[in-house]
């Protein structure tokens, strides 16, 4: 998706305007196009809520139709049919599209028990999660009732979009769909920040090969110049932080055994607020560690 401006959205003509918001909701341009009657937006929050009241009002034939629009997740035979941009950018976003045959075979086993059972694909905002935490989800949803799984389907519907609109629209304000996930390493033996000490952010996975999300060097502050995370939300999961702190110390020749008492330091912790700010730090010496749950 091309980004637009709210200003230009506004401006343009009721045509334009539900072609460049077409896909904010799955293959339902009609919502887009109600929503174009409620011009000018203040501002992005506006436009957005204008959407999901389209879709709140609607009958329940058309929300069902909405929710029927969505493709199953990992699903082979549609994807050599063609998802839509976004829905293929955000299912590989979670790594769908590469998926270990353990995992495929779980994805295929609840979304056919989802369908057998709602008549409907299972949808969730799949930019929240991990792999492990959708199939975690699935299990956790299935025993549900119609009702309860239909309003579920157009909340992350609903997610979906928010997310989407974020993407594309540009404006003085923004939707609250992002999260952060960051670190601090201080040096407690010398009193003062750990400048210098690589990190790296793995996902784990129960069924697939583990994930290494982002690698980084710390700064004279301690910290990492970007969020670990960051300008997007932090998936629920599993996660393992490693410090090498080992080699940080040696070039501060620090007196140390050999083979050092602390060299790779792995902190294992759990998100589970996507939209949160979740701070992982590091009080580290050459013989001893700790961490806590920062915000």
């Amino acid at each position: 998706m091309s980004q637009r401006t709210l200003v230009d959205l506004n401006a343009c003509s009721k045509a334009d305007f539900v072609e460049a918001l077409a896909n904010i909701f799955e293959y339902s341009p009609w919502i887009a196009e109600q929503a174009a009657a409620a011009r000018p937006f203040a501002g992005v929050t506006q436009l957005f809520a204008a959407m999901k009241d389209a879709v709140d009002r609607a009958a329940p034939e058309l929300r069902l139709a909405l929710i029927r629009a969505h493709p199953d997740l990992a699903n082979k035979t549609q994807r050599a049919a063609g998802l839509t941009a976004e829905s293929n950018a955000e299912q590989n976003s979670v790594g769908l599209d590469r998926l270990s045959d353990a995992e495929y075979e779980a994805f295929e086993r609840v979304n056919n028990a989802y369908r057998t059972k709602f008549e409907f694909p299972y949808i969730v905002c799949v930019r929240r999660h991990t792999k492990d935490s959708i199939l975690r989800d699935f299990e956790r949803r299935l025993p549900n009732d119609a009702n309860t799984e239909t309003q579920k389907s157009i909340e992350e519907i609903c997610r979906i979009a928010a997310l989407r609109v974020d993407q594309l629209v540009t404006a003085d304000d923004r939707l609250q769909v992002q999260g952060r996930l960051s670190t601090h390493v201080l040096d407690t033996h010398s009193g003062k920040p750990a400048a210098g000490i690589v990190v790296e952010l793995v996902e784990l996975s129960n069924l697939g090969a583990s994930r290494v999300v982002t690698r980084a060097v710390t700064n004279s502050d301690g910290r990492t110049d970007q969020p670990l995370i960051g300008g997007r939300p932090v998936p629920i999961g599993r996660y393992e932080l490693t410090f090498s702190v080992g080699s940080y110390f040696e070039q501060r020749q620090v007196p140390m055994s050999d083979p050092p008492f602390l060299d790779q330091i792995p902190l294992r912790f759990s998100v589970s607020d996507p939209e949160g700010h979740l701070h992982v730090p590091l009080l580290v010496t050459p013989w001893s560690y700790a961490t806590y749950r920062g915000s």
